[in-house]
Order: structure tokens, then sequence, then C-alpha cells
């Protein structure tokens, strides 16, 4: 079933992480309903709103638009009865900007609608085969960014985030990594041990990843010449030396274990 567009609404769709088949089946039905696309053209790979839209609809890139222009041409196009997509990377509601479009929206009586995508952080754990959430191990999973020209509050300090010893997902620290690796050790969980991933435009065709640990994981990054659209995965869980086997398991499939769904085996 086609989920249906409704004429006059905006609709935020994430892209997903950069693959155009990680799409949601929503946002694809959204893309091929469009009269006019405005794309992040900077993250999202033009070739997923081109395999999805119409031939009549409007494919716009917004690389070089500041957000009057691009509230004024979603604006002028839903209130001509027009379907349109403002398509973002990843998810939406992480980094997106689009809390303030969306105010810009609700000012003008603009309806729009918010469709969820798959965030890097989700892509990466796929792509290297892992579970974040690891029982007796790692339970938490923290998604942030460092202080830039966007400053972050005192209470979301790296260093106080790192403290929890968490899965820790670092956005847009890239070309920060040494003072991410540094604030990171100062929490006093992570130790120069601790392992890391940085993976490049993950799902893309020139995706890159990099394996290292804290104490040397800024020098690989160096080194490969990392300056923008990567991630970085802190976690317990991306441990190699340790086998899945070793590892507790999750009490939800334990034969021993019983919920209101499902009976404690009899030995």
């Amino acid at each position: 079933m086609t989920y249906p567009a409704v004429p006059g609404t905006v609709y935020f769709v994430g892209a997903g992480p950069g693959a155009p088949d990680l799409i949601t089946v929503r946002g694809r039905d959204l893309l091929a309903q469009a009269d006019l696309i405005l794309y992040a053209d900077s993250l999202v790979d033009a070739a997923l709103p081109a395999a999805y839209a119409r031939p009549t609809a409007r494919i716009v890139g917004s690389v070089e638009m500041h957000l009057d222009q691009i509230v004024t041409l979603m604006r002028e196009a839903a209130q001509a009865g027009q379907v349109v997509v403002r398509l973002h990377s990843g998810d939406p509601a992480l980094y997106g900007a689009i809390h303030e479009q969306m105010a810009a929206l609700d000012e003008a009586g603009v309806p729009y609608e918010v469709v969820p995508g798959v965030t890097a952080a989700f892509a990466l754990a796929a792509r290297l085969g892992v579970e974040l959430t690891v029982p007796e191990l790692v339970q938490t999973i923290i998604l942030t960014r460092p202080a830039g020209r966007t400053p972050l509050p005192e209470r979301e300090q790296l260093a106080r985030l790192a403290a929890h010893g968490a899965s820790l997902a670092i956005y847009l620290g890239i070309t920060r990594i040494q003072q991410v690796v540094d604030e990171l050790l100062a929490g006093g969980a992570y130790t120069p041990d601790t392992p890391v991933v940085v993976a490049y435009r993950v799902t893309w065709p020139d995706e890159e990843i990099i394996y290292g640990r804290l104490g040397d994981i800024a020098a690989k990054v160096k080194a490969a010449g990392f300056t923008r659209q990567a991630l970085i995965l802190v976690s317990a869980a991306l441990d190699p030396t340790h086998k899945r086997t070793d590892r507790p398991t999750s009490r939800l499939y334990d034969p021993a274990y019983s919920h209101r769904l499902r009976r404690r085996a009899q030995s």
C-alpha cells in the first residue's frame, strides 16, 4: 500500500545515511508523489531523489540557500496545493535544523509531517555487525556532538557525557578529533585502550572505516585526511578481542526467563 501524500503539505523526510535503498518505504512513496523535492545536496546523494521522483517533479538542491529562501520555496509550493518533500540526510530529528523550518511553517499556517530515517550511528553498527547495548557491558547509547560554532550546554560537555562509559556516537566532530579524544579521556570512564571506529560516508560507494582505540585514533584520522561526513563511534561493545560467545546474553530469549507472553521452560 502506498502512503498517501496530502496536497499542500510539507514532508520532512529522512534520507538515511547515504545508500539510496536505505530510505524508508514511506519516504520513498512520498518522493514518488512530490511536486517539489528540496534536498540537502551537500549531504544527500543526488541519485536518491532522481531514483524515485516522477518526471514532472521539480528537484532543487539547498546547499547554497539560506533559511528564508528554503522556507519561502516550501511555503509557496504548499500554498499552491503541491506536495513538498524536504529531504534531509540521516534522520531529520538529529542535527537536521528542522526546528526553525517547522516554526516558520507554523507561522505561515502550512501543515507538515516528519518521516524518520536511518541515522549514521545505527547504519555503522549494522555495517560492523555489532550490538551497541550488550548485557552487563553497556546498556546506554548517547548521540552527541562536540562544541564548535554551535556551543553545548555545560551539562552536555563531552567529558561529562564520557563519564558514563556508554556507547557514544559523535557527529560533526571529525575536524576536532584530538579535542574529542582529550575530552573523552578526561571523563574518566574511557581509557586509551577503549575501542573506537570512525566511518567516513557510511553506506556510500566511497565509504571508509578506520578501527582504532582512543590512544591512536586521532593520528589515524589525520593520516586518512577525513574532514567531513565522518562519524566517531566509541563503545566497549566494539572490542574485537571479545568473542560474542564470551559475553553475557540477553534474558529475552533465555528459556529460564518468563514474561507475560511466554512461560518459563520446565527442566
